[in-house]
């Protein structure tokens, strides 16, 4: 093709290019450069129609911005705006024209078939007379790159306004407008993008706003006690934040709590507890002091607050008052487990206290044989004929050295089956009983001159004498007052530890633990006088007797074992100081009946 010869270009022409291409740079949005594209190359290449098609997120090319000297009556550019032609037909398109340099050339002859459904105008200019007349087919196309290569869009020319195909300084001068173009367009993209992402950030930022503001009111104004701890340096563990709720549950100034933390405040009873629960998220009944000194139970559950990078960032805690609750638990606890006319722990309560000293099971008598290497050992008291408890050769040692040590000393060991509470259990041993000349007449092991254990876990069962003649007599309210009386009197008798409890009517048991067997006569003797001496009920002085039975408590004994034999030596009791068994008997039948 050979070339038109150049116009003069005047120095007007390269000032209208430089105001064309300060115009593309000055556009504040993407559709305003776009549109100052497409005017640029009418004004200043002197093009009557330009069009730029840009390339969508999914690759195809929209037309985007178009812009003509004069609507042609057959359809110029501007029906164009909006309509769509698809990647793979635009690289055909772009694939058969000439190559003008950047710029790619498409003849009226060739090229629009193979690309159908690329948006074009239809021109009405006249027909060409000569070799490098413009036809009204013909397109010249000026694809635009990003930085990196990509294609951003495509500038189409139509209709040269001298008639003529492009000479070469007007290729040069729309390849340089084109490369400028594609700057322009790839900073308008950017500048969108950045407009749109800041946009979503300051969304961001005020749905942030106000999830915090909602956090703060909900966190500040919320009814029950709330708290932030740190999770990480320093001050880890440390309340950094707490609401109103929480200062006045506690009866402390905010500036006071906040140099704490919940350690510091915990029931050391409940220390461990805390522990456990803080180190992950969960829940815990426990108690917190006050201001004032005492102890308030609340129930805490945490919450850690992490971060999508930074991982925990923080735990929140929930402090809600359940003191009432608490309150009214500890009292149902306490009636299913004490007298309610007393306060003495009773029956049930008496055998979950011993149930805690004695394992069922002990060990047969050959097996401790054979361990300690010792010979036939007589059966200790209440045991079962062919077993007893010999820890100490259970473990492999001197079953006498053990005994030797006493109650308090006992071997501790962990039985199956005991469930809770006895996981380091400490064996209860009927203690020695000597007689003449030091014999060992009732011990768990025997071996001349070995010493024997010699404390252990008293039952002193108590039995009224005369209280059904007081019920009889002066009606239930003062026999109820005499019970109440004796419980208060037991009560000052015993040693701290001990447990006195009621098992029903006039009927008292006491457990002194780690006590010898001439310690519990003196302590017989002590309840005993405790109880003899008469007491003013109702403005009459009313006395009562009592009748008392010692028993020992062993491991493999059953409770009621237990309870039969000092219920057993009571009864022996009453029958030397001359009661009459039978009706003893009865009376007693009577009382548990009512």
């Amino acid at each position: 093709m050979e070339a038109e010869s150049e116009p003069y270009v005047r120095l007007a022409t390269l000032r209208t290019l430089h105001r064309v291409v300060a115009d593309l740079n000055a556009a504040r949005s993407l559709a305003g450069t776009l549109q100052a594209v497409v005017e640029g190359a009418v004004h200043g290449l002197g093009f009557d129609a330009a069009a730029v098609s840009l390339v969508r997120p999914d690759g195809d090319l929209v037309v985007a911005a178009v812009w003509e000297l004069e609507e042609s009556p057959m359809g110029g550019p501007s029906v164009l705006l909006g309509q769509v032609g698809s990647r793979e037909s635009w690289d055909r398109l772009l694939g058969v024209s000439d190559h003008w340099g950047t710029l790619r050339f498409l003849p009226y002859d060739r090229g629009w078939a193979v690309a159908s459904d690329i948006p074009r105008w239809i021109g009405d200019g006249p027909l060409p007379v000569y070799a490098n007349d413009w036809h009204p087919a013909d397109g010249l196309l000026a694809p635009m790159y990003s930085a990196g290569g990509d294609l951003l869009g495509v500038l189409s020319v139509d209709r040269p306004r001298s008639g003529k195909r492009p000479g070469a300084w007007t290729r040069e001068a729309l390849e340089m407008f084109s490369l400028q173009a594609s700057i322009a367009i790839g900073n308008a993209r950017l500048r969108a993008e950045m407009q749109r992402a800041l946009a979503r950030l300051e969304k961001e930022q005020q749905a942030l706003r106000a999830s915090e503001e909602s956090f703060r009111q909900a966190f500040e104004y919320a009814p029950s006690g709330m708290a932030i701890t740190e999770l990480h340096g320093a001050g880890r563990g440390q309340l950094t934040r707490v609401n109103d709720a929480l200062c006045r549950l506690l009866g402390r100034p905010r500036a006071v709590l906040r140099q704490q933390s919940f350690a510091d405040l915990v029931h050391p009873e409940d220390r461990a507890l805390l522990e456990r629960t803080s180190a992950e998220s969960g829940r815990a009944e426990l108690r917190l002091s006050r201001r004032d000194g005492g102890y308030q139970w609340v129930c805490l559950r945490n919450s850690i607050v992490a971060d999508a990078a930074e991982g925990p960032s923080f735990l929140l805690t929930h402090v809600e008052d359940i003191e009432d609750r608490k309150r009214h638990e500890l009292q149902l606890a306490h009636r299913a487990s004490h007298d309610a006319l007393t306060g003495l722990p009773n029956g049930a309560e008496l055998k979950a206290r011993l149930a805690r000293r004695l394992c069922p099971e002990p060990k047969p008598v050959g097996t401790v044989a054979a361990e300690s290497g010792a010979g036939d050992y007589p059966q200790p008291y209440g045991y079962p004929a062919d077993s007893y408890h010999a820890h100490a050769a259970y473990e492999g040692l001197d079953p006498y050295a053990g005994a030797a040590r006493g109650y308090g000393s006992a071997d501790s060991c962990s039985m199956p089956g005991l469930g809770a509470g006895f996981g380091e259990h400490v064996h209860a041993v009927v203690p020695a009983e000597f007689g003449p000349g030091g014999d060992v007449w009732s011990a768990p092991f025997r071996s001349g001159g070995s010493a024997s254990v010699d404390k252990g876990l008293a039952v002193l069962f108590c039995d009224l004498d005369g209280f059904k003649s007081i019920n009889d007599r002066f009606g239930h309210n003062a026999g109820d007052s005499v019970l109440v009386e004796v419980a208060r009197r037991l009560s000052g008798a015993v040693r701290d530890g001990d447990t006195v409890a009621r098992l029903g009517g006039d009927e008292f048991v006491v457990l002194a633990d780690g006590i010898g067997r001439e310690e519990a006569k003196d302590l017989a003797h002590r309840l005993r006088n405790a109880i003899i001496p008469p007491m003013r009920i109702d403005g009459r002085a009313m006395r009562v007797g009592v009748s008392l039975g010692i028993g020992w408590a062993g491991c493999g004994m059953s409770i009621e074992e237990v309870l039969h034999t000092a219920d057993e030596r009571m009864y022996d009791e009453k029958r030397a100081r001359g009661g009459a068994v039978r009706g003893a008997r009865g009376e007693r039948s009577h009382r548990r009946a009512g």
